[in-house]
């Protein structure tokens, strides 16, 4: 069975401004998310599913989906704040998401088969659509708490334009995740990578340790884990009280991993990661594209 592609799109630009999810970057108005499905195809992916919120269902279908019809099957699924488990409900006056796991979930009954997570907004080049898909598809039939991430090089993720949050894997000896620890400000100072700790200082780390850029692999069984220990989340009254608290894949991966659960392969890839992080960072981003055009890595035109 080939495995899915899940895009998480809900989200709204707060530092770049706007929505960035449909903003045309290649020579043809082309997205980013254009040119993720258009690796994921290439490696083997047959299904894609979009989280996004209801309120620009009709631009996106217009904008987005139109295009891939012929080319791969496409469902959309919607992120909204009041989408939570029987006997919870949201507290007044929350109007911050629920956080990335929360969209995953929202993909539960179309996707019945090993997936892949993704960012909407990042280009994660083909390399990392590859390993990704390799992982899946090679996975026993029935396979449950065997999951993958992506750990993209820490140096190949930096923006020019300001710091970037990153989560900063650690591994075993046979290479699977221990922990992943969210790091919200990480940029070059003087050189090497750093990241500043939660006293504020600039600790340096190898431009080779691998971060998660929120590109997972996991099997259906993963929404079981994540409804159950959903619940706990919203049970616990600091979460329901604060209205910034996020429902994050990493949260999920690391309990699971604490418990010893699920094991994460840790996949390493060649890929350099770029992105719009900041509105500076757009230029840069059109003509990293506008290379990989010329160089014969993407058609002009995609679909």
């Amino acid at each position: 069975m080939k495995p899915t592609l899940l895009l998480l799109a809900a989200g709204m630009g707060s530092r770049y401004g706007g929505l960035k999810q449909l903003d045309g970057l290649g020579p043809n108005g082309e997205t980013i998310m254009d040119y993720s499905i258009y690796d994921a195809i290439k490696a083997g992916f047959g299904k894609i599913v979009f989280v996004i919120r209801k309120d620009f269902e009709q631009e996106f279908r217009d904008k987005v989906l139109s295009k891939y019809e012929g080319h791969v099957p496409a469902e959309l699924c919607f992120q909204s704040l009041d989408a939570l488990p029987e006997g919870f409900s949201c507290p007044e006056g929350r109007v911050k998401p629920w956080g990335t796991n929360h969209a995953v979930l929202m993909a539960k009954d179309v996707i019945n088969e090993p997936f892949c997570v993704i960012n909407c907004d990042d280009f994660y080049n083909r390399d990392a659509y590859m390993v990704m898909g390799k992982f899946l598809s090679e996975l026993p039939e029935g396979s449950k708490n065997a999951y993958a991430m992506v750990g993209f090089r820490v140096g190949n993720t930096l923006s020019e334009n300001g710091t970037v949050a990153r989560g900063i894997c650690s591994t075993d000896e046979s290479g699977n995740l221990t922990t992943v620890v969210e790091r919200t400000e990480i940029m070059r100072v003087d050189g090497p990578v750093c990241y500043k700790d939660e006293e504020g200082n600039w600790v340096a780390v190898d431009d080779n340790t691998p971060v998660s850029m929120n590109m997972w692999g996991f099997t259906p069984d993963y929404f079981e884990h994540s409804e159950a220990y959903f619940k706990e989340f919203l049970s616990d009254p600091k979460n329901m009280e604060n209205p910034k608290a996020e429902f994050f894949i990493p949260l999920m991966v690391n309990k699971l991993i604490g418990e010893q659960t699920a094991t994460v392969r840790v996949l390493d890839t060649t890929s350099k990661w770029f992105g719009v992080t900041y509105s500076a960072d757009r230029q840069s981003v059109v003509d990293k594209i506008k290379s990989l055009v010329d160089a014969g890595v993407y058609p002009a035109k995609l679909f």
